[in-house]
């Protein structure tokens, strides 16, 4: 209960040892001797929560994962702006990003679809509940073998080589990371854009909330979208009995209504 009423993540019983394990380590940390004592240590320890959030929390992600997303964002959001069908201003927020491969994807797509992009008022949120892996995107620096589905043409045109201890890695190039602002941001409190935000990438991060706070999540997100707006979810994800601002229009690609 604690858990989830920090984090709003809900922990199934099958969950059990893999918490019990992550949390054992920060009671050694800590030099602990029991989780009651971890408890009472969290009581107005801003820091500490910090590190049980990024001890629970599991950071799976790639460059265009699910690239269908990304194709439909480039066909029916990018592609009438470089039109040059409506305002240009454009405002996508990645929740859960990680350690930065979707947000900097979505950069990615916007780069290649808009000429002259600065011409346009391009800003992209990327927010994220886990403070380590907020560092480590903004850092933008990622081991070669990270990078397995990205075409040479992308490497080479976003991308510096770099050659760490650990061997070769590459690190986002500059014109991509300014398209790209990094914020902690805990889901189950008030968003804090006001919006309109024309696409919403919630990816693989619902499936840790039960229904409820599903519910309140998405309430929340409908409020900063216009109609016509997206929101794109995870493989596993559904809004079914959920909510009802948005129609699927394609696979886990839904449109507010």
């Amino acid at each position: 209960m604690l858990v989830k009423s920090l984090t709003g993540i809900h922990l199934s019983d099958q969950k059990r040892e893999l918490v019990y394990g992550r949390l054992t380590r920060r009671l050694r940390v800590l030099q602990l001797r029991t989780f009651a004592e971890y408890r009472e240590r969290l009581k107005g320890d801003g820091r500490e929560v910090a590190e049980l959030c990024n001890a629970i929390t599991t950071n799976l992600t790639s460059f265009f994962r699910e690239p269908h997303h990304f194709q439909y964002l480039r066909d029916h959001v990018l592609g009438p702006l470089a039109a040059g069908r409506g305002e240009h201003r454009l405002r996508i927020w990645s929740a859960g990003c990680s350690t930065g491969e979707e947000p900097y994807s979505i950069a990615m797509t916007v780069l290649e679809t808009l000429p002259d992009p600065g011409r346009w008022d391009v800003r992209i949120l990327a927010t994220d509940l886990d403070s380590e892996v907020l560092q480590r995107a903004r850092r933008g620096i990622y081991a070669a073998e990270r990078m397995g589905n990205l075409s040479p043409e992308r490497l080479q045109r976003f991308f510096t080589e770099r050659q760490e201890a650990g061997g070769l890695s590459r690190q986002i190039k500059p014109e991509v990371a300014e398209l790209v602002t990094f914020k902690q941001l805990n889901l189950i409190h008030s968003l804090p854009m006001r919006g309109p935000l024309d696409a919403v990438f919630c990816r693989n991060v619902v499936i840790y909330f039960d229904k409820d706070t599903q519910r309140e999540l998405f309430a929340r997100i409908a409020r900063v979208q216009r109609p016509g707006d997206l929101l794109f979810l995870g493989h596993s994800e559904s809004l079914f009995k959920v909510c009802d601002s948005y129609a699927l229009i394609g696979k886990t690609i839904h449109r507010r209504v």
